[in-house]
């Protein structure tokens, strides 16, 4: 079959194969379009906030929650960032007044370092300033082996207590952050940027020894003795944040040549308290790439998170019981109600830090009925929290009362009552 025009013949068959050819012409560029877009999308939010650091969090250090993240989740070494933990481990388990002896372990650090001598001695806490403020790696080893007996027991303390915190992807070999390898398995010093600002929210939020960290971490100079009052030192903190932000609360610098430099630090503002770690944030001669990153970080979370009251108050519930015995009149016509209730466990506000784009669901879970027998605090439901699509609070649902089952004795019981009493 052909078809005739303008002395042009093409074939059905011609025609079809041109049409094809337009229709995927068209699909390609709309598709190419939308890729494009989501491309742009994508490439925006990476963007958003421009960070030198391979890998940073900015944290709510109440939740936990992850307000902002690149690469959090990297496993990477740390450095001195390291000595928060050795720090509130030592505060936490430690005598601050105990006198320890310097072994020729622990003097042989390398710098920065306070170049202790073996066999001299000192008071704790001063060796906490010393640690903090001028990052002296000999007198962390010291502070090891005082509070966990050696390194390698310390070592043990500081990861069962990041585990303990919920930071399972953090490894800790030394107390003062040198690059460390452990040979036989190959796991090295390191951590991620979310674990490492979850640690330093436990630090200045949850610890029992938060008080003593802050006011440690915060100081600006600090001058002591070894215990013979044979030689005297002084300290100055390093933290150069402190100075830049009224909010600055606390933290800690860091740098080794694998690690890069590091930071981590806490800010607080009209009651909020955030978490920032920054892992891999340049090298030499990069070092002020660590406070323009926090800077900005700072700045995003103070400018875009309130606290709101996220606590919805809920009526009592009247739930129908099978089978059950009327708690009122204790006649078998009558059906069986009995009342639930939330278990808020006295909580009647719920404040949570939360940005304009956030969202908050609540979703109530009851029976609709029950069957007897019910006992008093059974739990019928559930009243669930979620922000953005994620559970955040969990509260049970339970009876205020018990509901026996109607039974056939109980209902011989109650004839009997009735004609006998």
């Amino acid at each position: 079959m052909r078809i005739f025009s303008n002395n042009n013949s093409f074939t059905v068959k011609n025609i079809l194969n041109k049409v094809v050819a337009v229709v995927l012409a068209i699909a390609l560029f709309c598709c190419s379009d939308a890729l494009v877009c989501a491309q742009d999308s994508a490439q925006t939010d990476e963007e958003e906030l421009q960070l030198y650091a391979q890998s940073a969090v900015l944290m709510d250090a109440d939740s936990g929650r992850v307000l902002y993240g690149k690469n959090e989740k990297d496993v990477l070494p740390m450095a001195s960032t390291t000595k928060i933990m050795t720090c509130i481990l030592a505060l936490e388990y430690g005598n601050p007044e105990e006198i320890v002896e310097v072994s020729a372990y622990a003097a042989s650090m390398p710098k920065v370092k306070l170049y202790v001598k073996q066999g001299e001695k000192y008071r704790l806490e001063d060796l906490l300033y010393s640690l903090m403020l001028e990052s002296h790696n000999d007198s962390a080893v010291v502070i090891a082996e005082a509070v966990g007996g050696s390194v390698e027991g310390f070592a043990s303390m500081m990861n069962q207590k990041a585990r303990d915190i919920g930071c399972y992807d953090t490894y800790f070999i030394t107390p003062n952050g040198l690059d460390a390898v452990v040979n036989d398995s190959g796991k090295i010093h390191s951590t991620t940027a979310q674990d490492l600002a979850k640690i330093m929210a436990y630090c200045v939020t949850d610890s029992p020894a938060r008080e003593k960290f802050l006011e440690i971490t915060r100081t600006i100079g600090y001058d002591f003795t070894d215990a013979e009052g044979k030689r005297s030192f002084h300290c100055n903190n390093h933290n150069a944040f402190l100075g830049m932000m009224k909010e600055a609360l606390s933290g800690k610098t860091g740098f080794t040549n694998n690690a890069g430099y590091c930071y981590v630090g806490a800010i607080e503002s009209e009651g909020r308290i955030f978490t920032v770690a920054l892992l891999a944030c340049g090298w030499p001669n990069n070092r002020s790439y660590k406070w323009s990153d926090m800077k900005k970080l700072s700045a995003y979370g103070m400018e875009n998170y309130q606290y709101r009251d996220i606590y919805e108050e809920q009526e009592p519930h009247i739930i129908q019981v099978k089978n059950g015995i009327d708690n009122r009149t204790d006649s078998p016509y009558n059906e069986a109600y009995v009342t639930a209730l939330i278990d808020d466990r006295g909580e009647k506000s719920i404040p949570y830090l939360l940005s304009d784009k956030d969202e908050i669901e609540v979703r109530t879970q009851i029976s609709e009925v029950l069957r007897a027998p019910v006992a008093k605090n059974e739990e019928i439901g559930t009243v669930c929290y979620y922000l953005n699509g994620e559970l955040i609070r969990r509260y049970p649902v339970v009876t205020t009362q018990a509901v026996e089952e109607r039974t056939y004795s109980w209902i011989c019981s109650y004839i009997w009552r009735i004609f006998l009493p």
